[in-house]
C-alpha cells in the first residue's frame, strides 16, 4: 500500500469517525442528504476519503446510496427494527451465555460504574455511547470479536434511534432498572436468568422503538 493509499484510508476512517457520532447524536438525522461536495470541503478533503468514509458507513448500515439522490442517512422502517433485534437477542444472548463464567470482579464492578455515568448523563447524545459500554463489558469476556463486530454493528443501527426516542419518553429509566437486574444475575452467575432479562430487555426495546417509528411514520 503506497503512502497516499494509507493517507487516504485515514482520512477515510476520521470522517467515518466525525459522520458516524453526528449521525448516533441525531445531529444528522434519517433521510438527510450527504452531499459530497459540502462535505469535502467541510473536511478539507478530496472526494475520494470522502466516499471512502461514506461506504463505510453504508455497510454498518447508517448511510444509503440512491440513484439521483446520492447518499442520505439510512432511515429504518419498523420491519427492519423487528429484524434486527431478531438478531440482536439471538447474538447478544449467545455472547453473555458465554462470558458469564468467565466475568471478573472488575467486569462487574466496571458494568456498575457504566449504570452509575448512565444515571448522572445529562448529554442523551451519550447515552447510546454508555449503552453500548455497558453491554460490551458484559460481553467481552466470551473473547468472540467476530461475534461482537456484529453485535455493535446491529447496536449502531438502532442508537439514534433510541436517543430520540429516549429524548421524549421515560425510557431510560426502565431500561437501567433492566439493565441492574441484568447484572445482578451475571454476579450470581446465574446464567438462565442473565439470559432471561437480556431477552426481555431488548424484546420491550423493540416492541417500543417499532411502535414509536409506525406513529412517527
Amino acid at each position: 500500500m503506497s503512502v497516499n493509499q494509507e493517507n487516504s484510508l485515514s482520512s477515510a476512517d476520521a470522517i467515518a469517525r466525525a459522520l458516524r457520532a453526528e449521525i448516533w447524536q441525531g445531529i444528522l438525522k434519517s433521510g438527510q442528504p450527504l452531499r459530497q461536495d459540502e462535505l469535502a470541503g467541510r473536511f478539507g478533503v478530496s472526494k475520494i476519503p470522502l466516499r471512502e468514509a461514506l461506504f463505510q458507513l453504508k455497510a454498518e448500515g447508517l448511510v444509503a446510496f440512491y440513484p439521483n439522490r446520492g447518499a442520505v442517512v439510512a432511515e429504518l422502517s419498523p420491519d427492519e427494527v423487528e429484524e434486527i433485534y431478531f438478531m440482536r437477542i439471538a447474538l447478544e444472548d449467545a455472547a453473555l451465555r458465554r462470558a458469564i463464567p468467565k466475568l471478573t470482579v472488575a467486569d462487574l464492578l466496571r458494568g456498575e460504574q457504566i449504570l452509575a455515568d448512565l444515571d448522572q448523563e445529562q448529554n442523551i447524545g451519550r447515552w447510546s455511547d454508555l449503552n453500548w459500554e455497558f453491554h460490551a463489558t458484559l460481553y467481552a469476556p466470551a473473547k468472540m470479536p467476530r461475534l461482537m463486530e456484529w453485535i455493535k454493528t446491529l447496536h449502531n443501527n438502532i442508537g439514534r434511534y433510541l436517543i430520540t426516542y429516549l429524548a421524549g419518553m421515560d425510557y431510560q429509566r426502565a431500561s437501567q432498572a433492566e439493565h441492574r437486574q441484568i447484572l445482578e444475575a451475571c454476579r450470581r452467575g446465574d446464567i438462565q436468568a442473565a439470559s432471561g432479562h437480556l431477552q426481555t430487555h431488548l424484546r420491550l426495546a423493540s416492541e417500543q422503538l417499532v411502535a414509536f417509528l409506525s406513529q412517527r411514520r
